[in-house]
């Protein structure tokens, strides 16, 4: 049976704003890691961190735009593995963004945790998108109100 995460997330902001933040390859490397994204439906692209030899994991993530309606979903693969081709995590990531009165109801599906080896990504990465999302937030407080945090 596969594992989804599923998270909710609300910005004050208007969904142009958090778009730039899923979208631009500079601030996606603000808060999540290095890649060569660009929102071309069918690109290939990647992320890259350090290996993290405990997972199995060569810290490259292997993606492909799967969707793009501009504003509102973006979707793409994601897949990595210990190197040498070979691939142990095959998901996608799929974010939704809904308009609100007061800004933005981001969500975050990444799904296809099926594989016993995929157990310990699962459980990384379930709290993990919550901190690195918590970035975002972060930066954008930072752009309004400086580098000083109440």
């Amino acid at each position: 049976m596969s594992k989804t995460i599923k998270h909710q997330f609300f910005f004050p902001h208007p969904p142009e704003k958090i778009w730039e933040y899923l979208t631009n390859s500079e601030l996606l490397e603000l808060w999540l890691m290095k890649n060569d994204f660009q929102p071309i439906l069918g690109l290939d692209f990647q992320f890259v961190i350090k290996p993290i030899p405990s997972l199995e994991f060569d810290g490259i993530c292997y993606c492909k735009v799967l969707e793009i309606v501009p504003f509102k979903k973006l979707s793409y693969t994601w897949t990595g593995g210990p190197g040498d081709g070979k691939i142990t995590l095959d998901t996608v990531v799929v974010w939704r963004l809904e308009p609100k009165d007061k800004g933005t109801e981001l969500f975050l599906e990444h799904s296809g945790f099926g594989k016993l080896e995929n157990v310990n990504f699962f459980a990384g990465m379930n709290d993990g998108w919550v901190k690195q999302v918590q970035k975002i937030t972060d930066h954008l407080y930072t752009l309004k109100y400086g580098n000083t945090k109440a």
